[in-house]
């Protein structure tokens, strides 16, 4: 049975050790004494399951944010060294406003 990472993450202990005993792979040596936290991406390298996961961000566009920020982040610098607390403020909390934007679109 094919699986993907999601499924054997939200497996037990028992059903991932049941799912390695029928694999022979050097990744999954000793799964017996391994725990959930090493057995799950042992499973997947001995499977060829990719772990990453890959986020489809809809109706926002990621790389024109990012170079936004990256913008801010110069004139964050120049707040820095001309000591403007206030504008340094201002910066620091548009930054964190746009990497939110992106983190909760990628939920």
């Amino acid at each position: 049975m094919a699986y993907t990472y999601e499924q054997l993450k939200h497996k037990t202990l028992a059903q991932l050790r049941e799912i390695a005993a029928g694999i022979q792979h050097d990744a999954v040596q000793g799964h017996t004494q391994m725990n959930k936290e090493h057995l799950v991406p042992a499973i997947c390298t001995a499977l060829g399951i990719d772990i990453h996961t890959h986020h489809d961000v809809v109706g926002l566009n990621k790389t024109q944010i990012k170079a936004h920020i990256k913008g801010l982040k110069a004139k964050r610098d120049e707040a820095v060294s001309a000591h403007d607390h206030a504008r340094l403020r201002q910066i620091r909390r548009r930054i964190h406003r746009m990497k939110r934007t992106i983190h909760k679109a990628t939920i």
